[in-house]
């Protein structure tokens, strides 16, 4: 793999990985590529990275995409159903997102975008590259167990992290560079000996493992290590955690000569 070439159909591209609230970090690591001057030509994200992800791509600014989702009453689109498949139902997170896409296809969008889930039917990694939007980013987003799978033609699929929470696989093979960004790194304080906790810890040290063994695919990888500790349903952090995107991605940007020799090519 030498990232100095150019060989594949995209020069570029970025994978935004998963980690509920804490993935609005990725807003801030797209503020910082674009103050400094670095635009990817295609992005893939699994979970709350395919939020962030499939607006970038539909045209939002970094700016408009924060003001969207700080303005999300949590209660308000997550809708509790009868605990069969999960506890709570993404109807209402896909109506929201089908009201603010100005896209329903992937396929539609104008810079192309690659949305992360995994399949209980064929028990493995799906990266969708076209079909329903919406539908595709709830897919992504179903934590097993707290929300309800995703239903794509017939299939059923829950979120892109329980086997790459890092989405690098779905750009290796048509980019020469990508950064990963990962959002949601291992907080190792102490949990509390309950059902919630033990379940927590277990899920996270199941991505945590994904994601290192993808972090070795990437040219560059930017970590928001002041992530740790946050809350995955921390949404009143919203702001807060755009800005320690950017100022994490801005100290990899100035520092890594790949990035500056890419953006000088653009």
């Amino acid at each position: 793999m030498n990232p100095t070439s150019r060989s594949k159909k995209y020069r570029l591209g970025i994978a935004l990985g998963g980690g509920g609230a804490k993935g609005f970090a990725h807003v801030g690591v797209l503020r910082a590529m674009e103050d400094f001057g670095l635009k990817p030509q295609i992005v893939a994200g699994c979970s709350a990275g395919s939020v962030v992800g499939s607006l970038f791509s539909a045209g939002y600014s970094s700016d408009e995409i924060l003001k969207m989702l700080s303005s999300i009453n949590l209660r308000s689109i997550l809708k509790v159903k009868m605990p069969t498949n999960g506890i709570f139902s993404l109807s209402k997170v896909e109506a929201f997102l089908n009201r603010h896409l100005p896209y329903s296809r992937i396929e539609d969008l104008p810079l192309p975008n690659v949305i992360t889930a995994t399949s209980l039917d064929d028990c493995k990694a799906v990266a969708f590259t076209e079909g329903p939007l919406a539908k595709c980013i709830t897919a992504s987003c179903s934590l097993p167990m707290i929300f309800q799978p995703a239903i794509i033609d017939g299939k059923t699929y829950v979120d892109g992290g329980v086997l790459h929470n890092l989405p690098v696989f779905a750009l290796r093979e048509c980019c020469d560079v990508v950064i990963g960004v990962v959002v949601s790194p291992l907080d190792k304080s102490p949990f509390k000996n309950t059902l919630v906790d033990i379940g927590y810890r277990s899920y996270r040290l199941m991505t945590t493992h994904n994601t290192y063994l993808d972090m070795q695919s990437c040219d560059v990888v930017i970590t928001v290590d002041s992530m740790k500790g946050k809350g995955t349903f921390g949404f009143d952090n919203m702001k807060e955690n755009a800005k320690e995107g950017y100022f994490a991605a801005m100290k990899v940007l100035v520092n890594s000569p790949l990035l500056k020799q890419i953006r000088d090519e653009q």
